[in-house]
């Protein structure tokens, strides 16, 4: 949807690193996470707490005991008690939903400042016992008498601690989203030569990013424990074609073409943006160069089209703007999959792949060009705030007008927002 009302930016962003699942963040929680991103963006920007109207943080791996993980993180952080804040779920495109609703806060005149993005630690999965294991505990809360207690006690069998085992599967489909891309790459005919190809690029892109200073600009260190954490671990620079070919399948094992290389990993992180209303931003001499033009979200089929999101959504925000994909200066498309980004390129360009509209082809040169999901890593509720504060980094580094922001998510949802730089 192209707004109308207040003129809201994007007046900085910030993020932790990105850490491989059960590396340094394993004892940690999403929300202070989400704590240390919402204290750097602060730091970053000079802001004042107390300025703060609203945080919204999306995420997909709930903790029970922080289910509103928005409002601890923030708490966490240090900001005033009387921020309201809130937590929304979509799969991968979190903190692309948290943000639209802070977008949306400013356009009306109900908020001037917004800290948006998202948090997640699957380090921090919690591990549930099966649905008649669940029941017998919850039945025993209502015992009273010892008798009752120790007769509980004799009655619970070994199968009864036997813990119900998490999967990234659609709750439709049976599928994890591996194995239903696997079947779009046969779909697309994406051999998987193109795939590690384009798996080594995003590390290689990275990796030059992060040496040549672009990432560390979006990272704000992370402290504790006597460590300092100030990078991605899961970049690897000296990638090639060549170790990537000798992976072999990691969800069709017979003739899968997805492996750990051309996949992206599980991952910790967090990751934040400050939205501002123009005016604002100028009184807080904040930056105020970079506009949120448009967005949209999209769904369709999670059995046919789980993770064609981008081009659905792509071609619906162009459309709005009347702009073409040939006025995209700076295009930045979440890499959950090689094959899923290689997928969403071919149908933007051939209409007899999908029910939707082409939109032409995407010039590599302007796509993902400080590397993607597949190499900084996937923490699912933070990823749609990287990609923004990326976004609006490369349109000032580069000089660019517009910017393409697109997402797949679980559920077959999809995501596309344009931001211009004035």
């Amino acid at each position: 949807m192209e707004y109308i009302g207040h003129k809201v930016v994007v007046a900085g962003g910030c993020r932790t690193p990105f850490l491989r699942m059960s590396t340094d963040y394993k004892k940690l929680m999403a929300y202070e996470l989400g704590a240390f991103a919402i204290k750097g963006l602060l730091e970053k920007t000079g802001v004042a707490s107390s300025e703060i109207d609203r945080v919204i943080l999306g995420t997909v791996v709930h903790n029970q005991q922080t289910a509103n993980v928005a409002r601890e993180a923030m708490l966490k952080a240090g900001l005033p008690d009387t921020i309201p804040a809130s937590t929304v779920s979509m799969a991968c495109i979190s903190a692309n939903m948290a943000i639209t609703q802070g977008i949306d806060l400013i356009r009306t005149g109900q908020a001037d400042l917004v800290i948006a993005g998202g948090t997640d630690c699957t380090s921090d999965i919690t591990i549930p016992f099966r649905k008649k294991a669940q029941q017998k505990f919850l039945s025993a809360q209502k015992l009273k008498t010892l008798g009752d207690r120790i007769k509980f006690i004799f009655s619970l069998r070994p199968g009864d601690f036997a813990p119900q085992e998490p999967k990234v599967a659609e709750f439709t489909t049976g599928l994890t989203m591996g194995e239903d891309c696997d079947l779009m790459a046969q779909k697309f005919k994406i051999t998987r030569e193109a795939q590690d190809a384009f798996a080594v690029r995003s590390h290689q892109k990275a990796h030059q990013a992060h040496e040549a200073g672009h990432l560390p600009k979006e990272i704000c260190p992370v402290q504790f424990g006597g460590k300092t954490i100030d990078r991605d671990n899961g970049v690897r620079g000296d990638s090639t074609v060549e170790k990537a070919g000798k992976l072999r399948p990691a969800f069709n094992k017979n003739n899968g073409s997805l492996t750990a290389a051309n996949s992206s990993f599980l991952s910790d992180g967090a990751a934040v943006v400050l939205l501002a209303s123009e005016q604002k931003a100028k009184e807080l001499g904040l930056a105020s160069d970079v506009v949120v033009r448009s967005y949209n979200f999209t769904a369709r089929s999670p059995k046919d089209e789980l993770l064609l999101g981008p081009a659905y959504a792509s071609p619906l925000v162009l459309d709005e703007l009347g702009l073409q994909l040939s006025d995209m200066d700076v295009i930045e498309i979440h890499e959950a999959f090689a094959a899923q980004v290689l997928a969403n390129l071919h149908a933007m360009e051939n209409a007899d792949l999908t029910e939707n509209k082409t939109i032409g082809s995407i010039n590599t040169d302007k796509l993902n060009t400080w590397g993607g999901s597949l190499s900084i890593g996937h923490p699912f509720g933070a990823t749609g705030a990287r990609l923004v504060t990326t976004a609006a980094n490369r349109l000032r580094h580069e000089n660019g007008r517009y910017a393409l922001i697109a997402s797949c998510a679980a559920g077959g949802h999809g995501h596309a927002m344009v931001l211009e730089k004035l």
